[in-house]
């Protein structure tokens, strides 16, 4: 199995994914936009791995790596491949499929329940309720054929599923302690109060046991993108 991972900024990395990959003993291969690396041809791959970082997926004219980015999403797709987006991923996988990606209302930054949306045939079931965390101040449109999975008080669109084998996630399952310490370390000027934006000290006060809860979720997800049986499902735009 070889899983390319597409890495916008040093401080936000694979967190749970890391070992269950090393239990897979995964070939693992990395863009790291931050290093100027080049995106590699998606023949040989069989995952996509999209992670997060503060820039948004509209800053084009500031980071010209992001058309090449959302082209190679979008090829990813249609070529049937696993696709995960996380945060600024999964706002990219949407872009690369034609929906809109804007500020939201206001920012969520912190320890926020998200709620299952039900179950559809083929698609994967969040649990009715899970606390996660979140670290975004932009949303999107659903892409087209594209199924929600998940929304939060604050965010009616907070993950999607594209046919069978491509799925976006707003907040970031995949948070470990040292993840949340080091986004707090390069992005804590956002942080400002408001409704749906915690402290330090409440981004930092949660039990070992709420990552154990997230990190399982994520897993589940990662188990179900690469399920041996999965089929790929054409979307309205033949994705």
């Amino acid at each position: 199995m070889h899983v390319h991972v597409l890495q916008h900024v040093p401080f936000e990395g694979l967190g749970c994914i890391e070992p269950w990959l090393q239990q897979r003993k995964a070939a693992v291969s990395f863009t790291r936009f931050f290093e100027r690396d080049p995106l590699p041809q998606s023949a040989a791959i069989d995952i996509v791995i999209a992670l997060g970082g503060p820039m948004s997926v509209n800053d084009e004219d500031q980071q010209a790596w992001l058309g090449a980015e959302k082209r190679f999403l979008a090829d990813a797709v249609r070529e049937g491949k696993a696709v995960l987006g996380i945060c600024l991923g999964a706002q990219l996988i949407a872009s690369s499929l034609g929906a809109r990606v804007y500020p939201g209302p206001q920012k969520e930054i912190g320890w926020f329940p998200v709620m299952g949306q039900g179950a559809s045939p083929g698609a994967f079931v969040f649990p009715e309720s899970i606390e996660a965390f979140h670290w975004h101040g932009e949303t999107f449109e659903l892409p087209a054929g594209a199924r929600l999975l998940a929304s939060s008080q604050a965010f009616t669109h907070q993950a999607f599923q594209v046919g069978n084998r491509v799925i976006g996630l707003q907040f970031h399952l995949e948070a470990t302690p040292s993840g949340v310490e080091a986004m707090i370390a390069n992005c804590r000027h956002e942080l400002v109060p408001q409704r749906y934006v915690q402290t330090e000290a409440q981004l930092r006060s949660v039990p070992e046991c709420a990552y154990g809860k997230i990190n399982a979720v994520m897993i589940n997800i990662l188990e179900f993108l690469t399920r041996r049986e999965c089929i790929t499902i054409p979307t309205a735009r033949g994705l």
